[in-house]
């Protein structure tokens, strides 16, 4: 009896001790070295050589753990309006360490990012051969390995750099809406390293009469703001997996990544509650969207892959962050009324933001054709010009 009892205690104080080593490796940070893109420039060397320059950081988000990058490659990916026959780009990574010199050969050599410090990188993109003016968008992918506590992890960082820009000396032939004229703006690709701002100041101001206002879509304003998420990085949990195989296929929310990418956002609980109490509605009540009202704007927001264009069709888009101070800080610059609108061929017209002044009634009008598009016509900016 004696053994019998030492034998269950000496079980259970395992047990006990096999618990709170799970319980605080799951509580540990892991492999958290993130990476960040900065100062990109691009220019034309030559008629037929386009050199595109730009950083890289890593960054070590722990408050304990070195974590080390043994390797570092880059990949890119030209997106252009014709064929890219006779094209050819070389890629170089050079090291740019604080503490150790780089290599003359261009060798990543194994290199360990101490707790809480970062480390940069210089990345070359040299594009050569005929009709590089065809040439829109340069889609870089940072291919890197980290090293430590989960042991060796492969992860792929993303940046997307325009290379041509539409003129915006003219702007283009409108056409007519309930109440107003409308003129959707053709802009380059907008990815995070613009701002919304700036964007209207170049394409929309220029063009600008008293009593205009400006409307730019949600997806544009989310990919200005970083909002984005391969799904490659995303990891779907038990949750994801079997809740969004209730949603109907045309929904963001269809697949498991689209629908993890909300659990990460308002957190698993959210999304049951949402789920159970949504399904109860429609079944019962016959009330239907209560999820997305239950789950949070975000729900109703996020476009998955294939959701806009390239190459951003790739990727999961968040809703926009913020967008009622979006839209002031647009007034506040520019003097132009604003909002920030999602708008599709049904017809159907949603305003997240929009400046006190404007008319909710009259934009819906101006809207509800969808002059923007939902194609890849490159018009992210309207100018809404009231009649009468």
């Amino acid at each position: 009896m004696i053994a019998e009892s030492i034998g269950i205690g000496l079980g259970g104080l395992v047990l006990l001790l096999l618990w709170a080593i799970e319980n605080q490796y799951r509580g540990r940070p892991g492999n958290q070295l993130s990476l960040k893109f900065e100062q990109w420039q691009g220019e034309f060397l030559a008629a037929d050589h386009y050199q595109l320059v730009g950083e890289g950081v890593f960054v070590n988000e722990t408050s304990t753990l070195e974590i080390m990058v043994p390797e570092v490659e880059v990949e890119v990916e030209l997106l252009s309006k014709g064929s890219l026959e006779g094209v050819s780009w070389k890629t170089r990574v050079v090291p740019l360490h604080s503490d150790v010199p780089s290599r003359a050969d261009d060798y990543w050599f194994a290199y360990i990012v101490k707790v809480g410090k970062q480390t940069r990188f210089k990345i070359s993109v040299d594009i050569t051969g005929p009709n590089l003016d065809r040439v829109q968008t340069a889609w870089i992918k940072v291919n890197y390995v980290t090293y430590g506590p989960e042991g060796r992890i492969p992860k792929t960082g993303h940046s997307v750099y325009s290379l041509q820009y539409p003129d915006g000396s003219e702007l283009p032939a409108g056409r007519e809406a309930e109440g107003a004229r409308v003129f959707p703006i053709p802009t380059h690709i907008l990815t995070d390293q613009d701002d919304p701002v700036a964007v209207v100041e170049r394409y929309v101001l220029p063009h600008a009469q008293p009593g205009d206002m400006v409307t730019i879509g949600e997806t544009p304003i989310a990919l200005m703001q970083g909002r984005l998420r391969h799904p490659t990085t995303v990891k779907p949990g038990w949750v994801a997996k079997r809740i969004c195989y209730y949603f109907l296929p045309t929904s963001s929310l269809a697949t498991a990544c689209g629908m993890q990418t909300l659990v990460d956002l308002v957190g698993p609980v959210r999304v049951v509650f949402a789920f159970v109490v949504g399904a109860i509605a429609k079944a019962l009540l016959r009330k239907p969207g209560v999820f997305y009202q239950l789950a949070g704007e975000q729900a109703r927001l996020i476009d998955d892959v294939t959701g806009t264009l390239p190459p951003f069709d790739q990727f999961i888009v968040l809703g926009p962050e913020k967008p009622e101070q979006v839209v002031a800080k647009i007034k506040e610059k520019t003097g132009l009324s604003a909002a920030i609108v999602d708008v599709n061929d049904l017809k159907a017209v949603k305003i997240l933001a929009a400046t006190p002044e404007l008319s909710t009634e009259l934009l819906t009008q101006a809207l509800r054709s969808n002059p923007a598009g939902n194609a890849d016509e490159q018009t992210p900016i309207v100018l809404i010009r009231p009649q009468g």
